[in-house]
């Protein structure tokens, strides 16, 4: 008998929207809002490349910036987008206000950890969900 867990839910980044919301977002809404929402000034950008297909991809997310360190949330758990960075080592992301930065040494800060580096809202997810922060350089 397989297992019900889903891919993006791992230990370190448990997933807080259950897996068949999140494939019934990703399948029918995402590829609509996901369009909408690159163009909104709330959110950022995330430009990164898939691991296998070689595909560019553009992902909204909301990011937090605190000096050099770029933090995300990841309240879907470890998410395509994230699992593209962290192999390529770097990505560009466009901010809310249209700046476009470059991001090295991507990482997940796993929840329940200690990051004062992190910025405060990006500190506070961690007592429910992982983090993804990376270094703008």
């Amino acid at each position: 008998m397989g297992s019900d867990k889903h891919p993006n839910d791992t230990p370190e980044t448990p997933m807080l929207i259950p897996g068949k919301v999140e494939d019934f977002v990703n399948k029918y809404i995402a590829p609509t809002w996901n369009g909408v929402a690159k163009k909104m000034p709330v959110f950022s950008v995330v430009k990164h490349t898939g691991r296998t297909s070689g595909k560019a991809y553009e992902t909204p997310v909301s990011s937090f910036r605190k000096g050099d360190v770029l933090a995300i949330g990841l309240m879907h758990g470890k998410t395509n987008w994230a699992k593209n960075v962290l192999a390529a080592g770097e990505a560009d992301v466009k901010l809310p206000k249209g700046k476009v930065v470059h991001i090295t040494n991507p990482r997940i800060v796993a929840v329940g950890s200690n990051a004062p580096d992190l910025p405060k809202p990006a500190r506070a997810m961690l007592k429910r969900s992982a983090v993804f922060a990376a270094d703008i350089v």
